[in-house]
């Protein structure tokens, strides 16, 4: 059918960009209470809509998919005084129930579906209090990152008065009879403006927000974020400080027992390397590091300002994340993209291995010196959530369904694209078992930000397998699967090698017989809706299908809306003239106006989304549309979500509606 878009007014705006004239014809589109841009959504959704719910396999697809995400799954528990709370859904709910055993009972403590009719309200972060008698829990609606915290006794299951907000990107922390927490300064929650001024607050409980204590803030620095922890020995409150959203963190300590007026330690300035904390052993910080050591080791950073002692040294494998329980360090490593969890004493020594159900990924893990209990959260292509247990008995499953497919049903394995510069860029291919055969190819990447793609449950690739479809997820360089020199290798001035790394391997899984000629489409999110945005401009030949889903587009004027001023350290500023001249050679949307021959697209935004604005698939899909002509044979679509954000908390019935969408856009127009 051919395809003919809602008329956008184009104007005439144009920035000077260090001499450079470059035209902005949609600036209108970053306005969303612009009569003319709710037109302009509401008409685009629709032609959208219309066209998605009358394909065959999107039919196909919702109905398994309402299949295959009816399964229990299981969060990470916490343990408390032998109080353990835990996130399961049964399988169809559109959030997770929170559950509580105490005494050998076991009852639901929170039911966040009972906060809206839509399932939009979701539970987005919670902490336990060591003594395990309060729960503190932060709700964000329709996916903005901005939240609410609020505390529920354990025994009663009710809640206290206490509410706080102008909260998001925090942590909870409890000490004495309250927490930490960080906030910014009062703020319309739906304002696109940039939040500045994060300051850590003390709230104890029973008390109106406006008597929280304020600890910290850096009135020199308002744009530099700050995470909050309290070490198991009640002794030190740690500031992660961070610098938009570069890995390079600064740390700070405050002994607690002088109070909120006493000098902070400075341990580590931001910008020198990661520094994780893990915990504090006496006087000293035990933190993960890639500092002389590029895949990271575990240190004892003494807060006297002696040099670090090292616990763990560097390996072949990334260590990832680490947590000190039981009195041992469980430290969850990167061996080629998936997880291997190593069990270690103080001292260093290796003392056992997890035995982990399949190739997959440790989503989290939970525990304390108080406890003897150890959790480990896990997943993989094919097995949902689930939990395992360690304890001074062994390891068990706490809880967790088993896969909703046979898994001999699927193969995985390893295939390696060689990219324009001769390095081997490593990809996992999910398939139907049996002889290999050309079909239809779903590429999967992001390449950014120290994200890491390992194997992740997901009931629509399951259903899209299941048509006959092949799933590739690639390690591109941007992500830190290999330590930071992989992340730096795709930033900055180099983002273009991250596009030459995701067209590497759709050209090789065409050569190897993997994907036919156009059988390869292309999806990704957020800085992957950037990826797939940017590949498909500069490579229109290549692939049969895009999927671009709440995608960075402008990269000259992200960092004016919201959480966009945190990404300038990994795609830079173009205030800055070197920076300028690499955005805008590859940004989507000023590039979108040469495009000729597109594939079939289909862009996803969401009306909530206040970390990437819908601004960037408006004017992208404005842009590639006005480039069409206006017509086009290939639909080149633009799908906005209503009460939802950038996919924080979705509920379950628009991520089934969104994939089956998604996934079967790309059966019907890729080629076998």
């Amino acid at each position: 059918m051919p395809f003919e878009y809602p008329a956008a007014v184009r104007e005439s705006v144009v920035d000077d960009y260090h001499g450079t004239a470059v035209p902005d014809p949609y600036r209108w589109l970053e306005y969303p209470d612009d009569p003319r841009t709710r037109a302009f959504v509401t008409s685009q959704d629709e032609l959208s809509r219309t066209y998605l719910d009358g394909l065959p396999e999107v039919a196909r697809m919702r109905r398994r998919m309402t299949e295959l995400w009816d399964v229990p799954r299981t969060e990470l528990p916490v343990t408390r005084r032998g109080v353990t709370v835990w996130a399961h859904n049964p399988g169809s709910d559109d959030q997770p129930t929170y559950r509580i055993r105490q005494g050998g009972a076991e009852t639901v403590l929170f039911d966040p579906n009972a906060l809206s009719d839509d399932g939009a309200a979701a539970v987005v972060n919670s902490s336990l209090a060591p003594d395990g008698r309060h729960w503190a829990y932060s709700v964000a609606e329709a996916g903005s990152d901005w939240q609410t915290i609020r505390v529920r006794a354990t025994e009663d299951r009710c809640d206290l008065p206490d509410e706080l907000r102008h909260v998001k990107f925090t942590s909870i922390a409890w000490w004495g009879d309250g927490f930490f927490y960080s906030r910014f300064p009062e703020q319309d929650r739906s304002s696109r403006a940039p939040s500045r001024h994060h300051r850590v607050m003390f709230h104890r409980l029973g008390t109106p927000q406006a008597e929280d204590v304020e600890w910290f803030q850096n009135p020199e620095d308002p744009d530099l974020l700050y995470d909050v922890f309290v070490t198991q020995d009640d002794r030190w409150l740690v500031l992660a400080e961070w610098n938009g959203t570069s890995r390079e963190n600064g740390l700070l300590a405050h002994a607690l027992e002088t109070g909120a007026e006493q000098e902070w330690v400075r341990v580590v300035d931001h910008g020198v390397a990661v520094h994780d904390v893990i915990d504090a052993i006496e006087d000293a910080l035990v933190v993960v590091t890639d500092r002389d050591a590029p895949r990271r080791r575990i240190v004892r950073m003494p807060l006297a300002g002696v040099r670090p002692v090292e616990i763990v040294p560097e390996g072949e494998e990334t260590i990832e994340f680490a947590v000190l329980a039981a009195e041992q360090l469980v430290v969850t490593v990167l061996e080629d993209a998936s997880h291997r969890v190593r069990l270690f004493d103080l001292e260093g020594s290796q003392v056992g291995e997890v035995t982990l159900p399949d190739l997959g990924t440790i989503t989290g893990v939970s525990g304390s010196n108080a406890e003897p209990d150890i959790y480990l959260a896990f997943q993989s292509f094919v097995y949902p959530p689930r939990v395992l247990h360690l304890d001074g008995s062994g390891q068990r499953v706490f809880a967790g369904a088993e896969p909703p497919v046979e898994p001999s049903s699927l193969t995985v394995e390893r295939v390696r694209a060689r990219s324009t510069d001769g390095t081997l860029v490593p990809m996992f291919v999910i398939r139907p078992a049996g002889p290999p055969r050309p079909g239809p190819v779903e590429l999967f990447g992001y390449g950014g930000f120290t994200v890491n793609l390992t194997p992740m449950f997901h009931p629509g690739r399951l259903a899209y397998l299941e048509a006959g479809g092949t799933v590739a997820v690639a390690n591109l360089r941007g992500g830190a699967e290999f330590g930071e020199e992989w992340h730096r290798q795709g930033m900055l001035g180099s983002k273009q090698q991250v596009f030459d790394d995701f067209i590497a391997c759709a050209e090789t899984l065409i050569e190897e017989g993997i994907a036919g000629v156009r059988g390869v489409g292309i999806r990704g999110g957020s800085n992957g809706g950037l990826l797939t945005a940017a590949c498909m401009l500069q490579r229109p030949d290549l692939f049969g299908a895009v999927v671009s889903q709440v995608p960075v587009t402008d990269m000259l004027r992200f960092q004016h809306f919201t959480a966009g001023r945190y990404w300038t350290v990994e795609y830079g500023d173009a205030a800055d003239p070197e920076a300028f001249e690499w955005l805008n050679a590859y940004s989507p949307y000023h590039r979108a106006g040469e495009a000729t021959g597109l594939p079939p697209l289909l862009i996803t935004t969401a009306e909530g989304d206040d970390r990437v604005v819908p601004m960037h698939a408006l004017k992208l899909a404005a842009a590639v549309q006005h480039a069409a002509g206006g017509a086009s044979a290939q639909p080149l679509l633009l799908r906005m979500d209503m009460r939802a954000g950038h996919g924080l908390g979705k509920p379950t019935g628009k991520l089934i509606e969104e994939s089956a969408h998604v996934f079967g856009f790309l059966l019907h127009h890729l080629a076998v």
